[in-house]
């Protein structure tokens, strides 16, 4: 019991080291999102031009609004709750910023609810591509094979693997293992690039990606689907961002480690997209259906795990062994995010009710794994709904709060000397002195262009 006490009132951990920080909050950002969904998106809007203005606007409004949130939580120094709290100055103040927190740290947990099943088929499809080199066709056959009792147990398998890393601590569990995976992630995808680049069909499959088509790029269904694609893929109105920044130490520059994370998360997008399209080409070469008649993107929500087990089976035998390597690959995306989301509660639970980590992090990832386990009883209605109140509801709305708060609440004063702590020299840049007017006025206006989109 003594023990239980005496973690209860240690003092707030920090992130040991920048090297630490980056890969930890790089890998919340960089998760299936980025892996799976950036290049659906690419693939349905064009290639290249789809690429071009996502990275456009990723600088327009991700990066800026990334360092709102890092700003707000290093300034806070606490839960997402607590700490957009301390943005107000009077009682009202305090209760709509805490409001806004509330449904902030809504967001990962019912993100985390339908991610961790779908992170349990990924680990279904691991585990085939494994047994599948072992010749054991029947555990192949029940492992690929979308059935109630395999997606439970890979839902609740998954958050095992969660529980384990966050229970450990933000030092000894999530930069541990960040530090870990996110190499081991950019190792695996580069391994998977030069292997699909040498297959029939490769190169045309990169021309469409690399190659933009001038005249699609100002097509509003792309630009919409690309600035919610640069909005998302940094999890901006998820909380976790805004949390790991509470672990930062004042010492660290704020704008040169959110550049970092931009940098590595919008990279392992694009390596997604150098991986994948130039695979659904060759998959097209090797009598695969990737495109419909009309041009649109047959199977966009299970590419995962139709299309490219499909070009894996073209392969031969090697063709299994990249099959395991992509199928590790994506749990490691889907593990470095999942392990920020459930951070989020827990480092509220810990600080507002003086709680041993281990103790709530068991409590909370069991609770939310009982609701993934409903989900999953009752797919059909349950998966797609909860998805669309996290995603395109709750999220960009909780997006927009951060910013206005950060934005107006906070001040344009008070954004900017946080920025300077840590680094000095932004005081006399006048690029630094503007953009907190630019966060206030023009980014607001981007997300609630989101945010119509989506609703």
């Amino acid at each position: 019991m003594s023990n239980q006490v005496s973690q209860a009132i240690k003092p707030r951990e920090h992130f040991g080291s920048r090297f630490g920080f980056i890969m930890a909050a790089a890998g919340a950002a960089v998760g299936l999102g980025n892996i799976w969904g950036f290049p659906t998106q690419a693939a349905s809007n064009g290639g290249g031009a789809f690429l071009l203005v996502y990275l456009i606007l990723v600088i327009l409004l991700a990066f800026p609004m990334l360092i709102m949130e890092v700003a707000i939580g290093r300034f806070g120094q606490a839960n997402p709750v607590d700490a957009v709290r301390q943005l107000g100055t009077t009682p009202a103040q305090k209760k709509l910023a805490a409001a806004v927190g509330y449904a902030g740290m809504l967001v990962p947990s019912l993100v985390l609810s339908f991610y961790a099943i779908v992170a349990g088929w990924l680990l279904a499809f691991l585990a085939a591509a494994l047994t599948r080199i072992l010749g054991w066709e029947s555990a192949t056959q029940w492992l690929q094979d979308f059935g109630l009792a395999r997606n439970i147990i890979g839902t609740l398998i998954f958050y095992l693997l969660t529980i384990l890393v966050v229970q450990a601590g933000v030092r000894k569990g999530i930069e541990r293992w960040s530090a870990r995976l996110m190499p081991a992630l950019f190792i695996l995808f580069l391994l998977l690039f030069f292997y699909i680049l040498m297959q029939d069909g490769a190169m045309t499959g990169l021309k469409h990606y690399l190659v933009p088509d001038f005249s699609k790029v100002l097509e509003p269904s792309l630009l919409i689907s690309a600035m919610g694609q640069a909005f998302f893929s940094l999890t901006i109105g998820g909380c976790s961002m805004l949390m790991y920044g509470s672990y930062l130490s004042k010492q660290e520059s704020i704008p040169h480690t959110a550049f970092q994370i931009t940098l590595l998360d919008t990279g392992v997008a694009f390596l997604a997209g150098l991986v994948i399209l130039p695979a659904m080409f060759v998959a097209m070469n090797n009598g695969v259906t990737i495109f419909a008649e009309d041009g649109s993107l047959l199977s966009a929500d299970t590419l995962v795990f139709v299309v490219l087990p499909a070009l894996f089976d073209t392969m031969g035998p090697l063709g299994l062994v990249m099959a395991l390597v992509f199928f590790i690959l994506m749990g490691i995306a889907a593990l470095t995010s999942s392990i920020s989301m459930l951070e989020v509660p827990v480092s509220y639970s810990i600080e507002r009710f003086k709680a041993p980590r281990p103790l709530m992090t068991w409590i909370l990832g069991a609770g939310l794994a009982l609701f993934s386990v409903i989900i999953c009883l009752n797919f059909e209605y349950l998966f797609g709904l909860v998805i669309r109140l996290a995603t395109q509801q709750i999220q960009p709305l909780v997006g927009l709060g951060f910013v206005l708060l950060g934005g107006w609440m906070w001040g344009r004063a008070k954004l900017f000397n946080e920025l300077v702590q840590g680094t000095p020299e932004l005081a006399a840049s006048l690029f630094w002195r503007i953009w907190p007017w630019y966060v206030r006025l023009v980014c607001p206006v981007l997300v609630i262009l989101v945010i119509t989109s989506s609703w």
